[in-house]
């Protein structure tokens, strides 16, 4: 895929009723374009997957659409396959998806196994004001280092992108980060070892987010789910975190929002 592609892969995701923006498919796209695949029929995109690499101990699989119209042929399957075939060849170590019910026998025949349960919650919009203050616009060498300890590998890379576009709220070696989607806008990544710390951190996206929130996080980590009932979140959505190749588990208890479907 390249960035002429992004108008239709939103299109896309939207179809799916999936809350990625053009940006984040353009990050997809900047930061893995040889592993960013897709297929085409008579000029229309019509499938597509993602392959975002930290290194080669972590690969993260996202963003496997199928356009309606073109269900029912082994287009995902297919990209999949190809994909899974770059990983092996590019010696990952760990491939790693967030996979939906309908997803998940899919990925089990392609090696896949299920790690554990993640769930997306969401708040209404209750007339936050929106405003910016308080953000860094970058993170530190200790921010990122607590990252890559509680991630299991390094992303960096994608960090620096989103703090860039939109800045970081940090307490210490703690940090949150929210970002405009499609239909909320959504709280991630947000790493910290207190509790206590992670919930101001939410509660500042909240304060400076005027539009519903949704929010993923790994349901082992039960502190992140009594923050998200303290703050009046609802759970909306339940996934399966799959694993292919060698075992990798950071810090999870310090992972309190996830980067995404698409980005783990």
């Amino acid at each position: 895929m390249a960035v002429e592609d992004i108008p239709a892969a939103l299109e896309l995701s939207t179809e799916a009723g999936w809350n990625q923006t053009a940006e984040d498919w353009r990050i997809l796209i900047q930061l893995a374009p040889e592993t960013c695949l897709a297929i085409e029929i008579d000029g229309e995109l019509a499938s597509t997957t993602t392959l975002l690499c930290y290194g080669s101990w972590l690969a993260w699989l996202g963003m496997v659409l199928t356009r309606k119209k073109f269900r029912g042929q082994g287009l995902a399957r297919r990209l999949l396959s190809e994909t899974l075939a770059l990983a092996d060849q590019m010696k990952i170590e760990t491939l790693k998806l967030d996979a939906t019910d309908q997803g998940q026998p899919l990925y089990e025949k392609l090696g896949f196994r299920c790690e554990q349960p993640v769930e997306r919650w969401e708040r209404t919009a209750t007339g936050s004001t929106g405003i910016l203050n308080g953000r860094s616009g970058s993170l530190s060498p200790e921010n990122l280092n607590a990252d890559r300890e509680s991630f299991g590998a390094d992303r960096s890379k994608l960090l620096g992108m989103l703090v860039g576009r939109h800045g970081a709220f940090v307490a210490g070696e703690s940090y949150a980060l929210v970002r405009p989607g499609r239909v909320t806008s959504y709280t991630g990544p947000c790493v910290s070892a207190d509790a206590g710390v992670a919930h101001s951190l939410i509660e500042r996206c909240i304060r400076n987010t005027g539009t519903s929130l949704s929010w993923d996080f790994l349901k082992q980590n039960h502190n992140a789910e009594q923050i998200a009932i303290d703050l009046g979140f609802v759970p909306r959505r339940t996934l399966t975190r799959m694993v292919r190749g060698k075992e990798l588990r950071g810090r999870e208890d310090r992972i309190y929002a996830l980067g995404g479907f698409e980005f783990g």
